[in-house]
C-alpha cells in the first residue's frame, strides 16, 4: 500500500495484493483455477497457433467470438459488481478506478497485437500452451518477461 500526502487517502497500487501472507494449501487454490483455466483454453482451441493465425486473417469467427464473449462478460460482470456494490470474499469494498486515455495505449496495442500475430500467443494462453508441450512457446514466454521488463526500465522516457 503506498501512503500519499496527509490530506490523501492511502491507495493500493495493486488492489488484489494480500494483506496476509497465504501459504501452502491456501496457494492451492490458485493452482488449481489456473489448471482449469488452461484446460479451459485448450478444449476451446484457444491456445491453437492456427486458430490465432485464422483470426488474424479474418478466415474464421472463432476467436472473435471468444474474445467478445469476454469483452461482454467483463462489461456485465463489472456493472453489477458497480450497481450491487459487491465486496470481495474477505469483505473488501471493491473500487474500479477511472482510466484515462493516452496515446501510448495505442503504441503499446500495437507492439502487442504484433508480438501476438507473429507468436501465435498472448499472455494468456502462454502457460497452457506450454503446458500442452509446445515447448517453443518458452522462447515467447521469456520475450514477454524480457519486454516487460525493459517497458519497466524504460517507462519514463517512453510515450504514455
Amino acid at each position: 500500500m503506498q501512503v500519499l500526502d496527509k490530506k490523501q487517502e492511502a491507495i493500493c497500487d495493486a488492489p488484489n495484493a494480500q494483506q496476509g501472507e497465504e501459504r501452502g494449501l491456501e496457494l492451492l487454490k490458485y493452482l488449481i483455477i489456473g489448471v482449469i483455466f488452461g484446460i479451459v483454453f485448450v478444449k476451446a482451441e484457444i491456445i491453437s497457433w492456427y486458430r490465432i493465425q485464422e483470426m488474424f486473417r479474418l478466415q474464421s469467427f472463432h476467436m472473435y467470438g471468444v474474445i467478445g464473449s469476454a469483452v461482454i462478460t467483463g462489461i456485465i460482470s463489472v456493472q453489477i459488481i458497480k450497481r450491487l456494490k459487491l465486496k470481495t470474499i474477505k469483505g473488501e469494498e471493491v473500487s474500479i478506478a477511472p482510466k484515462q486515455f493516452r496515446k501510448g495505449q495505442i503504441i503499446g496495442g500495437f507492439i502487442f497485437g504484433l508480438g501476438w500475430a507473429i507468436t501465435g500467443a498472448c499472455p494468456g494462453p502462454l502457460f497452457a500452451q506450454i503446458g500442452s508441450g509446445y515447448t517453443i512457446v518458452l522462447v515467447t514466454l521469456i520475450s514477454a518477461i524480457a519486454g516487460t521488463w525493459v517497458y519497466g526500465r524504460f517507462a519514463d522516457k517512453l510515450p504514455n
